[in-house]
């Protein structure tokens, strides 16, 4: 009887916590106007939307790859601005902040240089 209790208490234990399986991430591809990747364009995040304004005090920063994708690993689940630059193009005429990351997910947002 004792061990048909303790093994009930043990599989409501193991059921009540959710396994964090994934760091939560995210993916941001960009394209040109003409919806063409762009690859070489210096991405950056930030979490106050003061820094981005000042450009100072990013969290991440990487360069697109030939697919026109960057990836962010191990971010906190919640909202990010982001600043996408390359050349005389970049995303400050739109899409500067993507909502509330999901936490433990694989995000994706597609950002547009201009």
């Amino acid at each position: 009887m004792k061990s048909i209790l303790f093994l009930t208490l043990v599989l409501n234990l193991a059921v009540s916590k959710p396994l964090q399986l994934f760091n939560t991430s995210l993916t941001i591809t960009v394209r040109d106007e003409l919806g063409n990747i762009v690859e070489g364009v210096s991405v950056k995040l930030f979490t106050k939307e003061e820094d981005y304004i000042k450009e100072k005090n990013h969290i991440q920063e990487a360069t697109t790859d030939a697919k026109g994708v960057v990836k962010f690993k191990k971010l906190n689940p919640e909202s990010y601005f982001v600043l996408c630059r390359k050349g005389d193009k970049d995303n400050t005429s739109g899409g500067e902040k993507i909502g509330q990351l999901k936490k433990g997910e694989f995000n994706k947002v597609t950002i547009v240089i201009q």
